[in-house]
């Protein structure tokens, strides 16, 4: 197998690994909160590598989750006190944690790799380098094996809670009253977040597991109104951009992240404009009719 191939597949992976619970994230207008997670589960990272003193380490994933948990409470218990806005809250938190991480990297781990640049854009050309051995057979890139573990894991939470996630999701007042807990399955839904960036950390970096959240589900979001059409979207367009970005990468030499958040951006952006359901030209074009027909309305009674 190729390196392009390998880095491709491995792209693809982690984007619809993203992809998936960033369906909800879009839903439930929590894309800022999926941000703050990506940013501060270095925290985690970092305190865990502190008690193992190695970045192999399972502890390292699991500490990271955890401070990822303890952003969405304690950004969701500042924005309870109705002092501030849920956006306020965000700016809040998100800048403490990763600041911290920053700090205690840059004073106590300044000759370990790891590194505030690796967490912010990642290196997927890197990817195939650190392979997966056991028993001494070659089994491929382990960030692909890592991905593809946690891709499992989404989509079996999305297929075995799909009811749950729908219910919480549109109508959370609704759920509790017939006995499914939103709270359960909110904080359900954000460990997956959690485990999913930290997982993406070493491939792509926390800037463009955002734009795997929320890029694709967005795209998904403004072409139709069915949740399972909504997915299945999701995960077609997170595979073009990823294809997409990373054949122009090699084509124009150039970082394969950036390239696949720009590849990310820009198809999105198209399609919050062209989208003939939602878009924004389809908004004005009936926005326009509305009005000529308000004028002949007037013209008539006049």
């Amino acid at each position: 197998m190729s390196m392009i191939t390998e880095i491709t597949l491995i792209a693809v992976v982690v984007a619809v690994a993203c992809a998936l619970p960033g369906v909800f994230l879009v839903l439930r207008g929590a894309t800022m909160v999926s941000d703050a997670i990506t940013h501060t589960v270095l925290l985690g990272i970092v305190l865990a590598f502190f008690i193992t003193q190695d970045l192999n380490s399972p502890l390292l994933m699991i500490g990271a989750t955890l401070v990822g948990l303890l952003t969405v409470w304690l950004i969701e218990t500042i924005q309870r006190s109705n002092l501030v806005s849920n956006d306020a809250a965000i700016g809040i938190v998100f800048p403490l944690f990763f600041s911290i991480a920053i700090i205690l990297i840059t004073l106590y781990a300044g000759d370990v790799h790891l590194d505030e640049d690796a967490v912010l854009m990642g290196e997927l050309a890197f990817a195939p380098f650190r392979r997966l051995d056991l028993m001494g057979y070659d089994l491929g890139p382990k960030s692909l094996w890592v991905m593809l573990v946690i891709l499992i894991i989404n989509s079996f939470f999305i297929f075995f809670f799909y009811k749950e996630l729908k219910v919480t999701t549109f109508d959370p007042a609704f759920a509790a009253a017939i006995g499914f807990s939103p709270l359960i399955i909110h904080y359900a839904l954000m460990t997956l977040v959690s485990l999913t960036a930290v997982g993406a950390y070493d491939s792509v970096g926390s800037i463009l597991i955002v734009g795997f959240m929320v890029g694709p589900a967005l795209s998904g979001y403004v072409l139709t109104q069915s949740l399972n059409k909504m997915i299945g979207i999701t995960v077609i367009m997170a595979v073009i951009n990823s294809v997409s970005g990373v054949r122009l990468a090699f084509m124009f030499d150039t970082t394969i992240a950036g390239m696949i958040a720009v590849v990310t951006g820009s198809t999105t952006l198209l399609i919050l404009i062209f989208s003939p359901k939602k878009g924004l030209f389809q908004h004005q074009i009936s926005q326009n009719r509305a009005r000529r027909n308000l004028n002949k309305e007037i013209e008539k009674m006049a």
